[in-house]
């Protein structure tokens, strides 16, 4: 078992709510909402809240799903 985590590429910043769309850690803009919302998303470690936090190379971002947990780096 790998425990690969993919690194999705952007051009310069994302914000939080669009990357986790982009890495299909989220099935849409609601979804990515709830999530952040419910404090299931992690952002190197800490738990995000804000949908708007700007994310930057090399970030990782963790989100607790009820499969387990799904995680991606921002390219």
């Amino acid at each position: 078992m790998s425990d690969h985590v993919p690194t999705i590429p952007t051009e310069g910043t994302i914000r939080l709510g669009q990357f986790l769309k982009l890495a299909d850690l989220a099935e849409s803009g609601a979804q990515a909402r709830e999530l952040i919302a419910d404090g299931e998303v992690t952002v190197d470690g800490e738990v995000e809240t804000r949908r708007g936090r700007q994310l930057g190379t090399g970030m990782l971002v963790e989100v607790e799903t009820p499969a387990g947990r799904r995680s991606a780096r921002v390219g």
